[in-house]
């Protein structure tokens, strides 16, 4: 054997393992043997080419094995894309169950074999990474399940290695070496892949996994290698994954299959985008995948969270501590306009005022009738469709607006005074009976309100901290779970509750955070304060006065 081995891969898995390096046969590495397939494979578009392969494989295990591999028209377009001219990254994210570590076990000895190219290039190397060692483990038995489905003097020229390293040596076409590895390990990486996969990527360690990406891609360089990062969605947009399908760089091809978010858990129509394959007999059928949805919906909490992550491929955090309310559960505050109640009895304004980049929000709520409704304003600049792209969330902020939900004002900031007054006018001359908002922004709040004439309304001021905002948190929770909240649909309140978490701190108190690192909570923040109070002053009339300090 070639020595590969050297700067390359240390031990990844302990100790020699049960089973001794096996050889499938002789054969001299590097030699001159010609596989079966190859044959059968003509053109020059690697794309074409590694499609051509694929359809000659044999399905290793399951219900469908032995059946040639017939590909999802989902996995035909991530194929033609991730192998096109001038790409050096394909980046996949879509839903549990849809084949992608079959695809990518297929493309890695598409690879290893030289089947990709009219004229591959001598002694490849391709790097296989799994998250941990059971899921390096199931990629290599897929590897493994390929190649055993080859006729019998193709599997000659294949030397597979299931000791302390899991690496598959070919013997002909100028030689390979493809190698099986654990993100989580304890890795020194060298060489210069042809082909790098990282299966699962959104589940890596942050650091460990950072490092090892990192070395993986420093390495393509030397050989024109290329990379396949392929994963269900991570929870959040501060996750490495995340910023590969928010801001990929130059030569990255991104398919995402994931649904636009506030959909109920178990509409099919959404459920089809994050499983494409569901439709054409891959992973689980639709019912099933409507089932689980429903089961996930009556057990709430992280078990909801969970289906919508790995299931609908949403960015949604699995730890139900962290979650404030789930989008089903605020959903189920949704009525239709016609079922709205009236604007009725007194009226609580809740504000947060945003700087620069956040958004200012504001929320009417009656708290005798329930209603709420809920309005945003961005500074003009940028634009409403430049903000959507740089946060990741396309023409969003432009449906808002034409919703009448949110609406833009002044230049780099929203000025508190004018925007105040504003929000006041969207009453139609019901004065609100007291404004709630951040403790933090009193001064501005307090030169506001003078500037649109509320100098007379009482102000509330709460902080985000630990204190209010765990007592005003569980109000708001209590009042939406007892069916005292009623809006319409709104998606500026249905992106910002899909947005907001809460951080737990020992003492088990919560106050409330960003999901993402470019979601937009605000009228979420704007909601939960007015809702609160609302709570306390059906409980305990507030006793009138200019400012009150709770």
């Amino acid at each position: 054997m070639a020595k590969h081995d050297t700067a390359a891969l240390a031990d990844l898995f302990g100790g020699s393992g049960p089973n001794a390096p096996a050889r499938v046969s002789p054969g001299p590495v590097g030699g001159t043997g010609s596989l079966s397939l190859l044959k059968k494979i003509g053109g020059k578009s690697q794309a074409i080419r590694a499609i051509q392969f694929l359809g000659l494989l044999l399905i290793p295990e399951g219900k469908k094995a032995g059946k040639p591999l017939k590909l999802a028209d989902f996995q035909r377009k991530f194929v033609k894309g991730a192998l096109a001219k001038k790409v050096m990254v394909g980046v996949l994210s879509i839903g549990r169950g849809n084949a992608k570590t079959a695809l990518s076990a297929g493309l890695a000895l598409g690879e290893l074999v030289g089947a990709l190219e009219e004229n591959p290039q001598p002694k490849r190397e391709i790097i296989f990474a799994a998250r941990n060692r059971d899921q390096a483990k199931t990629a290599f038995q897929f590897l493994v399940g390929y190649i055993q489905g080859l006729p019998d003097a193709d599997q000659s020229l294949f030397t597979i290695r299931r000791g302390s390293k899991l690496e598959v040596e070919f013997a002909g076409n100028g030689g390979g070496l493809a190698r099986v590895i654990a993100a989580d390990g304890k890795s020194i990486l060298g060489g210069a892949p042809t082909l790098a996969i990282m299966d699962e990527r959104a589940a890596w360690e942050r650091e460990k996994g950072d490092s090892l990406e990192n070395a993986i891609l420093s390495g393509l360089g030397k050989r024109d290698g290329r990379a396949l990062i392929i994963s269900t969605s991570a929870p959040d947009d501060a996750n490495t994954f995340s910023r590969w399908l928010d801001d990929p760089p130059p030569g990255t091809y991104v398919q995402e299959h994931r649904p636009a978010f506030g959909l109920p858990a178990d509409d099919l129509d959404s459920l089809l985008i994050a499983n494409p394959g569901a439709a054409e007999g891959i992973g689980a059928a639709p019912e099933w995948l409507v089932s689980q949805a429903q089961r996930a919906i009556a057990r709430g909490g992280s078990a909801l969270s969970s289906f919508r992550n790995l299931n609908r491929n949403e960015r949604v955090s699995t730890e139900d501590r962290s979650v404030l309310v789930t989008v089903d559960e605020w959903m189920g505050a949704e009525v239709s306009p016609d079922d709205l109640p009236e604007r009725e009895g007194p009226c609580i304004l809740g504000v947060d005022l945003g700087g620069s980049r956040s958004m200012s929000a504001a929320a009417f709520y009656w708290p005798e009738t329930g209603r709420l409704e809920a309005l945003g304003t961005f500074p003009a600049t940028p634009s409403l469709a430049d903000r959507g792209a740089s946060d990741g969330v396309s023409d969003r902020y432009c449906q808002m607006q034409e919703r009448g939900e949110l609406s833009v004002m002044g230049d780099a900031t929203v000025p508190p005074g004018p925007w105040l007054a504003k929000i006041v006018r969207h009453l139609d001359g019901i004065t609100p009976d007291c404004i709630v908002g951040d403790r933090f922004r009193h001064a501005e709040f307090t030169e506001a309100m003078q500037a649109a004439g509320l100098a007379r309304v009482p102000f509330i001021w709460r902080g985000f901290g630990w204190k209010d905002g765990s007592e005003d948190i569980e109000r708001f929770r209590r009042a939406l779970f007892d069916g005292e909240v009623k809006a319409a649909p709104s998606m500026l309140l249905r992106f910002a509750f899909s947005d907001a978490i809460t951080l737990v701190d020992p003492a088990g108190n919560h106050k409330l955070a960003k999901a993402r690192s470019l979601g937009r909570i605000d009228a979420a923040a704007a909601t939960v304060l007015a809702v609160a109070q609302g709570a306390r002053m059906k409980a305990a009339p507030a006793r009138k006065a200019r400012a009150l300090w709770l």
